[in-house]
């Protein structure tokens, strides 16, 4: 029997959209209008080969794959335009991260300030926990360039954040 498009779809996107919605916020450095615009984008092409992806090991992962490489081309299209449609994330309560709030917002602010090539790898890496191999793969670039990438942008992010961090290590 053939899979239509639509079957498991809808709870397929159901289930995917908020965590995508947070992926491609951390992608964008904050931007939500763009995130929703990727998430809305990612679903719409997992949507037309549905009736393919759902027949893989990981269809999330395969999304997760999507929105990384339409973050990765839009920024490629508009590399010329800094516009920021927000200063801030909404606000997604967590029960257990309410405290944490202020750290949260520091990291944001600089991850909006790393290339998005840079901050792709970061959050794929670290946010997502994909291996390197994995990364390269959503990137569709080697393993060696992740892990010089890595290097640049945790330096990077450590020069941007400085003292930052020990004020809330101290807490």
């Amino acid at each position: 029997m053939r899979l239509g498009r639509s079957d498991g779809y809808q709870e397929f996107a159901a289930a995917r959209a908020r965590h995508l919605y947070r992926s491609a916020c951390l992608l964008t450095g904050g931007d939500t209008h763009l995130a929703e615009d990727l998430v809305q984008e990612t679903l719409g092409r997992v949507y037309l080969r549905w009736g393919r992806i759902s027949r893989v090991d990981n269809p999330a992962g395969y999304a997760q794959t999507v929105l990384t490489r339409t973050f990765l081309a839009h920024q490629r299209r508009h590399s010329s335009r800094k516009e920021r449609a927000t200063d801030v994330l909404p606000d997604l309560p967590e029960p257990d991260t309410a405290g944490d709030t202020p750290l949260r917002l520091t990291l944001v602010e600089a991850l909006r300030r790393l290339s998005a090539k840079d901050r792709a790898v970061v959050v794929l890496r670290y946010w997502e926990d994909r291996s390197i191999e994995e990364t390269a793969a959503a990137m569709n670039t080697s393993s060696a360039a992740v892990r010089t990438r890595c290097v640049r942008a945790l330096a990077r992010l450590r020069t941007l954040l400085g003292d930052a961090l020990n004020e809330y290590a101290r807490s």
